[in-house]
């Protein structure tokens, strides 16, 4: 068969890592999760690590991993947060790749990706080369192979950045067809113009480099890759099977079907996606009408017989370029009437000119300290990947000039860490959207003062006041923020972290929560000193506390003292041990005071001898701040719900009543008692064991009354409860005792009008199915009565789960 098909998914989310505490910080936005990494994690990434196929009834007969089907890139930083954070995702996406290299000649379907997603054609070629070494040596270190392609971010492209990748050994990567100025046969003299899309997306294309080199590329179905994106086309996967196999001529030479989307496509911004897209690739399969391949496999195959010259400082997101990273050239995402995207050019000015200044630092800073700064940059990948402290203390000794000494590790580990945010700055995204004032500038804006701290912290001239005058020619639409100036002092100045921001944390924290010594964000905790008193619901802790930095080993000895007064009144003081000499406040002094009852003086002399450094709950991490708030608050939502409780209780009846003779109960009746029930089932979901008759009770009323919901979190605990449930189904075996717990909580789970989420319950269904069910058959047909039990409770479950079962433990 000559006629084969490919589908990319370019995988990939900004950095959201708060950059002084390497941790993404708690976004209200993507509630009922904690981040929108989590929350895509759960629509996108883990559906298509076990995408469901269905059958006519609507039951699963299959789970596949779409990774080992289709070509995929992982953004870097995105595969660091998998690691930490969801590890089994992870170990899935690296599995798929290993499996693909089985089923496409030995090639993987994992493509490399320019690191930190900034646009190549708009950098120098110093950070061309990073992103580039960068991108390969992620890959290596996660997928155990060289990369034969790469993903350039947005496709944008130029012939020095192609260039750059043929250097390093990658043999291919993938444009828009826009993206394609003229083409010829090898064998051909007359070029043929096909700018404006016009090149024929069904073949690979050699591009010959002004240095002598050649790398391949292969121009998508951009027509094809729209109608996925932003059309009904993933509501069936056949759709999407017969719509790409039907650009397939005839003729027998061979002939490639192909697209590139955003991966979150699939599932993501389409529900279901995964799905349309696991059955389209089974569909291909079984019609015969194309073989299902990756490029490396293809490419091998099919060498390019056509030449083809690129539009340099094209994209695919950009139809006029590259300016969407750098002027007011029309392309946004909407805005209201009037915006503008002005503010793109004074930004990427503003930044430029901080990289160059940066770059001065760092070559002037370095050069006294390794033996090739720049060769350290582009080495500094393998500390990331792994930043062990023997391994850190080994790369630096091959990488110096001289011995260094531990005040000179930290001062080139902070160099380093200056250069990563000052390319992490220049993240795509900062220009994408329509406005300054969004999250995704905001947070480029958070890389810049990064950097400028780290310089700052090495001793550099201060910069941070001209980059500001120069972010004020870039004007908000937003009337509230002005220019970039205002947002950079409002918004991301206030981010900022120290050591001492780090200690008055822990000093604060230490009131609410158990713990000494630890590892928290980007810092390591020694506690030396700590003592707690207590009067009434006030507190007092005061102490002394090692602060650590992990990415650069800067350190900080500090005293501290907090004091609690209750509600949300809380404050510490903070001051560097070195500093207080014989002018640090006793404790004697400030015990004396607290055990008096003397709050005043106790404050008096905080404020005194910590003049520089007092906090408050403000200054507290995100995450932080709810988990102190949750616990202040406890008290007061208790009072809150005792009230609602005795509404419920005395005016129920009433409730029952109105709605007897259709009459709406008035707002002061229905929220209480809605509270109420609400908090019933919540609770009920988290008491062991579970009881279903009156968590069924609970819902029923909840929809007799006409009552709402609370349904993004209940439908989001209920998932997690079932699905701890049934993870303990594959260690309990063969007891359908535990089998009969987990049918009667899947029926409650699966009742409307909860909407549960069933993915990750199905995957355990499906798997014990798999790997028991064909056991239990042998042993009930030989008379085992328990077997038969656990094979009747079984087959219950899988019909709650929508799981279609087949005699001999497979899917039909």
């Amino acid at each position: 068969m000559e006629k084969y098909l490919c589908i990319h998914g370019h995988f990939y989310q900004p950095p959201r890592e708060n950059p002084w505490l390497d941790h993404i910080e708690q976004q209200d936005s993507a509630q009922p999760y904690h981040d929108w990494n989590e929350r895509i994690t759960e629509q996108c990434y883990e559906p298509n690590s076990a995408a469901r196929i269905l059958d006519r009834e609507g039951y699963i007969q299959d789970i596949v991993n779409n990774y080992t089907r289709i070509s995929f890139n992982f953004g870097p930083t995105l595969l660091r947060w998998f690691q930490r954070c969801r590890p089994e995702t992870y170990a899935a996406i690296l599995e798929a790749d290993r499996l693909s290299q089985q089923r496409f000649s030995g090639h993987g379907a994992a493509l490399a990706q320019a690191y930190s997603h900034l646009i190549m054609p708009l950098a120098n070629r110093r950070d061309k080369q990073t992103q580039v070494l960068w991108g390969i040596g992620d890959f290596r270190h996660r997928f155990g192979r060289d990369p034969e392609g790469m993903w350039l971010p947005e496709t944008a492209v130029d012939l020095e950045t192609l260039q750059l990748l043929a250097t390093h050994g990658i043999r291919f990567t993938l444009l828009a067809p826009r993206q394609a100025a003229r083409v010829k046969g090898l064998t051909e003299k007359r070029w043929q113009d096909v700018r404006g899309g016009g090149i024929d997306p069904r073949c690979p294309y050699l591009c010959r480099l002004p240095d002598g080199q050649s790398i391949t590329i292969f121009f998508y179905d951009g027509a094809i890759a729209q109608e996925v994106a932003f059309s009904d086309l993933l509501k069936r996967g056949e759709s999407l099977a017969d719509r790409l196999t039907g650009t397939l001529a005839p003729s027998a030479e061979p002939q490639l079907a192909h697209i590139a989307t955003d991966g979150e496509t699939y599932g993501h911004h389409h529900l279901f996606g995964e799905m349309a897209l696991a059955y389209a690739l089974r569909h291909v399969d079984s019609s015969g009408s194309a073989r299902v391949t990756i490029y490396g496999e293809y490419l091998e195959k099919h060498p390019p017989t056509h030449e083809v010259e690129i539009e340099e400082n094209s994209s695919w997101s950009c139809s006029h370029g590259v300016e969407r990273w750098r002027a007011d050239c029309g392309c946004h995402t909407g805005g209201k009437p009037g915006w503008n995207q002005q503010w793109r050019r004074p930004l990427r000015e503003a930044l430029d000119w901080l990289r160059d200044e940066l770059a001065v630092v760092f070559e002037q800073e370095g050069k006294a300290l390794l033996r090739d700064p720049w060769q350290s940059r582009d080495d500094y990948i393998d500390l990331l990947l792994d930043p062990a402290e023997d391994r850190i203390d080994l790369w630096l000794d091959a990488q110096a000039a001289h011995r260094l000494s531990a005040a000179e590790r930290s001062k080139v580990l902070a160099l380093l860490e200056m250069q990563r945010h000052a390319m992490l700055m220049f993240t795509s995204c900062g220009w994408f959207f329509n406005d300054i004032s969004g999250i995704e500038t905001v947070q480029v804006l958070a890389y810049a003062s990064r950097a400028l701290q780290l310089a700052e912290d090495i001793g550099a001239r201060p910069l941070e006041e001209a980059f500001v005058q120069r972010l004020g020619a870039a004007r908000s639409n937003v009337a509230a923020w002005q220019d970039g100036g205002t947002i950079y002092r409002r918004a991301v100045k206030p981010m900022r972290v120290d050591l001492a921001r780090v200690a008055g944390r822990h000093a604060m924290l230490s009131l609410f929560k158990a713990g000494t010594d630890g590892q928290g964000y980007g810092y390591s905790t020694h506690r030396r000193q700590y003592d707690e008193y207590r009067a009434g619901k006030m507190k007092l802790a005061c102490g002394r506390v090692v602060i650590r930095s992990r990415a650069t080993r800067k350190e900080g000895d500090f005293i501290f003292y907090a004091l609690y007064l209750g509600g949300h009144n809380l404050v510490a003081g903070v001051r560097s041990a070195a500093e207080a000499g014989e002018t640090a406040v006793t404790a004697d002094e400030v015990i004396e005071a607290f055990r008096q009852g003397d709050i005043p003086r106790v404050l008096r002399l905080l404020d005194h001898h910590f003049a520089q450094g007092t906090f408050g709950l403000e200054h507290l991490f995100r995450d932080d701040q709810r988990l102190v708030m949750d616990k202040i608050l406890r008290e007061t939502l208790r009072e809150i719900e005792t009230s609602f409780q005795e509404v419920h209780d005395e005016h129920y009846v009433l409730m029952r009543f109105l709605h007897g003779i259709d009459m709406p109960a008035p707002s002061q009746l229905a929220l209480p008692v809605g509270f109420v029930l609400n908090r019933q089932l919540r609770t009920m979901l988290d008491e062991e064991p579970f009881e279903a008759t009156p968590f069924r009770q609970t819902l029923a009323e909840i929809e007799l009354l006409g009552l709402a919901l609370e349904q993004p979190l209940l439908d989001y605990r209920a998932e997690r409860r079932l699905t701890a449930e049934l993870e303990r189904l594959p260690g309990e075996g063969e007891d359908p005792d535990h089998l009969e717990t987990a049918v009667e909580l899947a029926a409650c789970m699966t009742r409307p009008p909860l909407q549960v989420d069933l993915w990750k319950a199905q995957n355990i269904c499906f798997g014990l199915h798999k790997t028991l069910a064909a056991e239990m058959e042998r042993r009930a047909a030989a008379g085992d009565e328990k077997a038969r039990r656990w094979l009747a409770t079984f087959e219950e479950l899988a019909g709650l789960l929508k799981v279609k079962l087949q005699r001999g433990g497979t899917a039909a």
